[in-house]
């Protein structure tokens, strides 16, 4: 029998991203050989996927893959733990989902997780996803994707934090060229940055500002300065204060980060790039994916996590 050593487990868990504890009977398993104990994790885990499931990925990656200027899709990969998002086995594994992605016609995630495996078609992307939870050792899950075409301009991504934020912008131009990708690539900057939830306020529903608006009556009538006020006083008041909110989920209507005065809107500034560019240039559609965004994390003590293990609990 080898004699295991510490390193050894580290280097195991660095390639595989799995836990110490599983690293190291695979390494006993193996008598101490790297790549068959690299299998025996890839082997032994696929039955403990179905335990893993039950708990809480919300850390991991966001990617964006694009293909020529007008089709882009964004994928979000959640893990169990910062760790395993920053491992490269981990990282390569998302980047293949998200060129599972932008190659697929999939209207939903049944169907997207149904499809062949594009790195081994004896397999769907389902069962990659199993064979990749048994050989990291942490529940993994494709949370969502989503395939962005362009039928009248292009598209541009940004992904912001290593892959915290990943943002995709489609255009309506009749001009492509470097001055008008820059401009989406600034705007795509601008809604990571600010995360705007619509293009502008045309597209806000009327159920969105329904409900805005009970929430804003509620907070004025809760205000003592707004006490005893008319009736025509305080629907000014809602409006307003409505209008102003919009202005911060629009993007159109949001300030314009990079202009030098501050006053500029995003609208002003895609319109003076057009002009500039003799072009009918408009922005169609955003998608912004952040890492764990909704997910309730659980707070964990990684010290103890570490001592459970250790005693085999």
């Amino acid at each position: 029998m080898a004699d295991i050593t510490a390193s050894m487990v580290k280097e195991l868990r660095e390639m595989t991203g799995a836990g110490m504890m599983d690293c190291k009977k695979a390494l006993n398993e193996t008598n101490g050989n790297m790549e068959e104990a690299v299998e025996y994790l890839r082997k032994n885990g696929q039955a403990k996927a179905e335990k893993k499931a039950s708990r809480i990925a919300a850390e991991g990656l966001c990617a964006v893959v694009m293909q020529g200027d007008t089709t882009a899709a964004v994928v979000e990969v959640n893990s169990e733990t910062d760790f395993v998002a920053k491992n490269a086995d981990f990282q390569a594994y998302v980047k293949a989902v998200a060129d599972q992605a932008v190659a697929s016609d999939a209207a939903d995630m049944d169907a997207f997780m149904a499809e062949a495996w594009n790195l081994d078609a004896s397999k769907t992307v389902k069962e990659a996803l199993v064979e990749k939870i048994a050989v990291i050792g942490e529940n993994l899950n494709i949370r969502r994707f989503e395939k962005v075409v362009a039928t009248n301009g292009c598209v541009v991504s940004y992904v912001h934090g290593g892959g915290r934020i990943g943002v995709i912008v489609e255009a309506d131009t009749d001009v492509v060229n470097d001055a008008v990708k820059e401009a989406m690539s600034n705007i795509a900057m601008q809604v990571a940055a600010l995360s705007p939830k619509y293009v502008s306020t045309a597209d806000v529903s009327e159920e969105y500002k329904a409900h805005e608006m009970e929430i804003l009556k509620a907070q004025i009538a809760a205000d003592p300065k707004m006490a005893g006020k008319p009736d025509k006083v305080i629907e000014g008041a809602v409006v307003g204060r409505l209008n102003k909110e919009l202005k911060e989920v629009c993007l159109l209507e949001q300030a314009y980060v990079k202009a030098e005065d501050g006053k500029q809107t995003v609208a002003q500034y895609i319109a003076q790039v057009a002009k500039e560019n003799s072009a009918n240039f408009s922005i169609k559609k955003f998608v912004r994916f952040e890492t764990g965004e909704g997910i309730e994390k659980k707070e964990e003590n990684f010290a103890e996590e570490v001592a459970k293990q250790m005693a085999g609990k």
